[in-house]
């Protein structure tokens, strides 16, 4: 058999592919044979028709369509980024109006505020609740001001601020829940930033108390200079999302600060704006003006200056300030989980291959050796100069977060990003506080300069040495703990930024006798446990031998698989009722059922992988899915399949 006649069956026993893969392998052989058409005969007959043509021009249209969504995605990526800060302000202006007279009420007691721990409390529940740390921050400017606080008392609730301003980031890494490794990275790079404060107010605050560090710096500094009220700084980020948020609500945040300072009238105020422009006379706090209705309001202003009405959906309303505030809150919530899921994958179908690889290498690289310690201080400029544009640390780090999540940042670099939105929202703090009229002008720049020497000692506590960054393992075992337990994100949530703070501030009304009698047990246990978990880790041998491991405890004291399946079957009872009652029903020894002899040896095998990853947080579920069999393809096998090896 000659080599025509060999190719030419070889084709005949293909018997996979399209008429036009066989045509494209195959064409030369006819076009080769006796008596076969030239191809001046190809040209002028009705072959070349068959979409020899037509099928190029389709891979263009395919290459171009392909092209034109990609280039799409760009703006679309912009325009749910926009929605989404448009949506976090919204989010404040929502727990503003839920809980800013609350916010108010608790700053009006000024003995307590004395008292650091209780302070440092109050920041954070304050913070958390009109979910602001500007607000919380000029709240405490005009207490300062009005001589109702010193600086050196306001310093603790800065610190307190400072921690729950993260909570929004972590708010947004639970929108993320849904594919373990993602939430595992998110969670971690959104908690990044509460270790990081939790650990600096666990070494400045008692630094402070002793001694009044950074009080006495921030005065020193502002007493060195001949300081003049000037023009207050653009809000650049401001200025693009003021136009859709100003038409869905406006809010009078001078009636927190009246609260706050004790202006009994204006607790009658709403929180929501009816009047607006600059000709109004701006009721203040010793004006005795009840705002209480709109038709009062009117009547006020009418008489002092020309009234006109602001633009915004709850203008005409007569809704109380909780419900307005509970109906933003939800509309809000929903947006934000939208645009985060949407902005996800939008970055999951971009962030793709090269492109991917290219933006891993650009943003986590090192630079070469002996320089590569530069990389976190770039990025921490980086950070503070982004922050300082957007004039919002939360808005940074929670558009950080999926990124995270997605894998594009890595932890060890999230980490001096974060470190310059610190840095980056106390220098807005500064230029805000240089624009503050001249009565409040010393006590705005000695609230800023603290904030900013705080973050600043924290920088040089916890990133220059290596062993120094614990941050980022406390952040990276806590996304561990969240990705086998998803139920304890909420649950840190709740504990770290409400009900621990609650319980403090609780305590902290009940007298400082109280706070150290229930306090200080509590801290020796907890530094206890730290201690022997650490020489546990390291050093078992130094330990008693029953000390070495928890085991001698009960079992829901050192692990939470307990906890979590008390979690799990409520959940399963709450949803799913009809199948937790099919499966209790299930007779396993009635004629007609299943052999469960492997199945229980299954089921004996996965529960004693699953007590390992329960109890030890290094093992993670690698083994949730059954292993798939390798396939091995031999290249042209797919096709000629009667082709012999």
């Amino acid at each position: 058999m000659n080599l025509h006649s060999s190719r030419t069956s070889e084709c005949a026993e293909c018997d996979m592919g399209s008429t036009v893969d066989l045509i494209n392998s195959c064409s030369h052989l006819h076009s080769s044979g006796p008596g076969s058409p030239s191809h001046e005969t190809w040209d002028g007959g009705r072959l070349p028709k068959i979409q020899v043509l037509p099928e190029a021009s389709h891979g263009e249209k395919t290459k171009m369509k392909s092209l034109f969504i990609s280039v799409m995605k760009i703006p679309l990526l912009f325009f749910l980024l926009y929605c989404f800060v448009c949506s976090l302000d919204t989010l404040s202006s929502a727990f503003q109006l839920a809980g800013g007279k609350v916010a108010g009420n608790i700053f009006q007691d000024n003995a307590i505020l004395s008292n650091p721990v209780a302070g440092l409390v109050v920041g954070i529940l304050v913070t958390v609740l009109v979910q602001s740390s500007s607000t919380s921050t000029s709240i405490i400017v005009s207490l300062v001001s009005s001589g109702l606080l010193e600086v050196k008392s306001a310093v603790p609730i800065i610190m307190g601020s400072n921690i729950g301003t993260s909570v929004t980031n972590t708010i947004v890494a639970l929108m993320q829940a849904g594919e373990r490794s993602e939430f595992k990275r998110a969670f971690a790079g959104a908690t990044i930033h509460d270790c990081f404060n939790w650990l600096s107010v666990l070494v400045l605050l008692p630094l402070e108390v002793a001694t009044g560090l950074l009080s006495f710096l921030a005065r020193a500094v502002v007493n060195s200079f001949q300081l003049q009220s000037g023009e207050e700084a653009p809000e650049l980020l401001k200025v693009i999302t003021d136009p859709v948020t100003k038409l869905i609500i406006q809010l009078d945040k001078s009636v927190i600060t009246g609260i706050a300072l004790g202006a009994e009238h204006m607790r009658n105020r709403s929180l929501v704006k009816v009047w607006c422009g600059s000709s109004i006379h701006t009721p203040s706090t010793n004006d005795s003006l009840n705002c209480s209705s709109v038709f009062d309001c009117k009547m006020a202003l009418t008489s002092q200056g020309t009234a006109e009405r602001c633009h915004h959906l709850f203008a005409n309303t007569n809704l109380s300030d909780l419900s307005v505030g509970l109906i933003l809150l939800a509309v809000s919530l929903l947006v934000l989980c939208s645009c985060l899921i949407l902005i996800v994958k939008v970055l999951n179908s971009v962030l793709k291959g090269q492109v991917a690889k290219i933006i891993q290498v650009i943003i986590n690289t090192d630079f070469p050796y002996p320089f590569s310690w530069l990389a976190g201080y770039v990025a921490m400029l980086v950070g503070a100069g982004m922050t300082f544009l957007v004039q919002s640390s939360s808005v940074f780090t929670s558009a950080m977060t999926p990124l995270i999540g997605l894998g594009v940042i890595t932890l060890e670099r999230a980490y001096p990003l974060t470190l310059g939105s610190n840095i980056g929202t106390t220098t807005t703090a500064i230029l805000a506080a240089l624009a503050s009229p001249g009565d409040k002008l010393p006590a705005a720049c000695q609230i800023a300069l603290c904030h900013f020497f705080f973050n600043s000692f924290g920088i040089l506590l916890w990133y220059p040495l290596p062993f120094s960054r614990l941050p980022i393992r406390m952040a990276a075992a806590l996304g561990e703990r969240t990705a086998k337990y998803r139920w304890f994100a909420v649950l840190y949530l709740l504990l770290c930024f409400l009900l621990l703070p609650s319980l403090v501030f609780g305590l902290s009304l009940a007298g400082w006798q109280a706070m150290v009698g229930v306090g200080a047990p509590f801290a020796g246990v907890a530094t206890f446990i730290v201690l022997v978990n650490l020489l546990q880790s390291h050093s078992p041998t130094h330990l008693p031998k029953k000390l070495r491991s928890w085991d001698f405890l009960p079992h829901w004291m050192h692990s939470l698989k307990p906890l979590d399946k008390l979690i799990t079957n409520t959940t399963a009872m709450c949803c799913s009722p009809a199948r937790s009652t099919t499966m209790a029903t299930v007779d396993p020894e009635a004629p007609g059922s299943p052999d469960t002899t492997n199945v229980k040896s299954a089921s004996v095998m996965f529960q004693g992988k699953v007590q390992l990853a329960f109890d030890n947080p290094v093992l993670s579920y690698q083994d949730e899915s059954p292993p798939q069999p390798r396939v091995f393809k031999l290249k042209g096998l797919e096709r000629c399949n009667s082709t012999p090896l």
